[in-house]
């Protein structure tokens, strides 16, 4: 997809997509590559928007969901959809969006390369704290609401810069979002084009057919120690990702690695996971016997008695039936002691990390990321001949990602994936 910034008047983006979105003359324009391109026009003193084009002239059943759920839920901390526009002149899909100046990908990044330049400066404690609990807080706005987001990650967590939510924390991304009140069909089954493993849940490496609210919680527990560390801690290659298959030897291993091979008085019901055959046979307990959460913490100066270590441990529970919920996080005695969260995650101070409109254009993706797109690329090429509707669509969307592959389909496609989209939400 391709990502427009417009800083114009809604009025005037309104204007611009009936005439199929034609940039006036004297504006400044700016492209990034964050994954996708994006243009920047700037006026003083009006707001920032974001324009989400759907290319193509379908939708992808992750769009639909996403306008679906989007146009229902409104909280603080998750991103607002302010209009859906469809281009009659070119027949393209727009949606209008609050633009975040930030991610915690790039803040990370930011902290990342401080550490490689032997300058190492961590993201500051209040921030982390600050940043947590506003993530869990538009978590636990999801959840009270019957949705998952299943795609949680630093790259969906987006921060807003200067301006009257200075940052705010918003969560992003509902494209893979799920009611969790209706049954729900395997995550492969579903999903032919499927994120970075780095932050699925243990339960859903074994093959788990039903989703809890527990697997947000395990990727939230990632994405904290990843701002304690500055480095994701389930981190592993990619090459060998089938996306039909929910069993990852490498990131299974890693996640021992890290945490230790799960004892069975830990984590009872591992015996009925799909995939623990395959485990008992890939794996032995004695590989694991020196790993903990709390040595690899200890590394990076993170003490097993501090209450920071307490809740990470809560969020990185094998067991989901045991991994703390986000309303009990939310009341963690790491959140009563100073400094207290604040809704400003930058607490009052300069904003040192760079606007994303300015970053260099040659910034290089993260590898993982590269060699798993290559293996879903193949994987959905395979099946894109597939009748099933639900399959059809995540090809079209795949395909709208991708720059080198020519885009097929009808004007009808895009007015019958809107007008359902609500309906197909709720399967």
């Amino acid at each position: 997809m391709e990502i427009l910034c417009i800083r114009l008047q809604q009025s005037k983006v309104t204007s611009l997509l009936d005439e199929g979105i034609q940039i006036p003359e004297g504006l400044r324009v700016w492209t990034s590559s964050l994954g996708d391109s994006r243009i920047f026009s700037r006026r003083k003193d009006e707001k920032e928007y974001a324009l989400k084009q759907i290319e193509g002239t379908g939708i992808s059943m992750s769009a639909c969901r996403e306008i679906a759920l989007l146009r229902e839920l409104k909280h603080p901390n998750v991103i607002a959809l302010q209009k859906v526009f469809l281009s009659h002149s070119d027949r393209k899909v727009w949606l209008l969006f609050d633009y975040a100046e930030h991610d915690l990908w790039h803040i990370i990044k930011f902290h990342r390369a401080s550490k490689a330049n032997k300058k190492p400066m961590q993201l500051p404690r209040s921030m982390v704290k600050s940043l947590l609990y506003q993530i869990l807080d538009g978590i636990h706005y999801l959840h009270a609401n019957w949705v998952l987001h299943r795609d949680l990650k630093p790259a969906n967590i987006l921060v807003m810069g200067e301006g009257p939510e200075r940052g705010r924390v918003k969560i992003a991304d509902m494209g893979f979002a799920r009611l969790f009140n209706s049954p729900l069909k395997p995550l492969a089954d579903l999903d032919p084009v499927v994120v970075t493993f780095w932050y699925r849940a243990p339960e859903l490496l074994l093959g788990a057919r039903h989703y809890t609210k527990a697997i947000d919680i395990w990727a939230i527990g990632c994405i904290f120690a990843e701002l304690l560390t500055s480095e994701p801690i389930f981190h592993c290659r990619q090459e060998d990702i089938k996306t039909s298959n929910p069993f990852h030897h490498d990131q299974l291993d890693r996640i021992f690695s890290v945490m230790g091979f799960p004892a069975d008085k830990d984590w009872e019901d591992i015996r009925k996971m799909p995939e623990y055959p395959t485990l008992q046979k890939d794996f032995r307990r004695t590989t694991y016997a020196n790993s903990s959460l709390i040595k690899y913490m200890e590394k990076h100066k993170v003490k097993p008695d501090s209450k920071v270590f307490l809740l990470l441990q809560k969020l990185l529970t094998m067991d989901p039936t045991k991994r703390i919920t986000s309303e009990q996080a939310l009341q963690d005695p790491y959140f009563q002691e100073d400094p207290l969260p604040t809704s400003d995650v930058f607490a009052g101070c300069q904003i040192p990390y760079p606007k994303r409109e300015f970053l260099n254009e040659d910034e290089p993706e993260e590898k993982g990321d590269k060699s798993q797109l290559k293996q879903q690329a193949k994987l959905i090429s395979r099946r894109k001949q597939s009748k099933s509707p639900e399959l059809s669509s995540a090809w079209r969307g795949f395909r709208a990602s991708s720059s080198t592959i020519k885009r097929q389909a009808g004007q009808d496609l895009i007015v019958q994936h809107v007008l359902i989209a609500t309906d197909m939400f709720q399967r």
